[in-house]
């Protein structure tokens, strides 16, 4: 299973990275447009900020999600799990892994529905669904969970999750 997931969530992962360097650039652009629109045509454009507001989500999102697939979260390399014995640190390691995992399936699942239940409401500014505020939530914790299976597979081969840029 480790070898289709494995080539599956770097894709995967550096698909998000793409996502969120776009998104940092939309948010960037919009960002200026504001400023401009204020001190310099002397009309503020009253959608952007609503705009950078849903970019800045699904920058976050995407970013916290490809940092738990490449190990770039911080909280699981702590002295305690260093200094353990091999034999148990990899037991404590697939227990950090499992609760991450739940925790990204609680995440996207209660994100999902908080999503369908704004679904019909529009960000002020945008006439857009609310949800979509709720949709990268979602998403970052269905690629948690499945970042943390792929992690927790490959402690089990005992082999290492390389990073997507590698």
């Amino acid at each position: 299973m480790l070898r289709w997931l494995t080539p599956i969530n770097a894709w995967i992962s550096r698909l998000c990275m793409y996502v969120a360097v776009a998104g940092l650039l939309g948010i960037v652009t919009v960002v200026t447009y504001q400023v401009f629109g204020r001190y310099v045509l002397n009309d503020t454009p009253t959608w952007a900020e609503s705009l950078a507001l849903v970019f800045v989500l699904y920058v976050t999102m995407f970013g916290a999600a490809v940092g738990v697939r490449d190990a770039g979260h911080i909280g699981l390399e702590s002295i305690l799990v260093m200094v353990m014995p091999e034999r148990h640190r990899i037991w404590f390691e697939i227990l950090i892994h499992v609760l991450v995992g739940i925790f990204g399936m609680v995440m996207g699942w209660n994100a999902w529905v908080l999503a369908e239940s704004v679904m019909p409401y529009k960000i002020p500014n945008l006439g857009l669904s609310e949800g979509l505020n709720h949709i990268p939530l979602a998403m970052a914790g269905v690629l948690i969970t499945l970042f943390s299976l792929e992690h927790i597979l490959a402690l089990i081969a005992g082999k290492e999750v390389r990073p997507s840029w590698h």
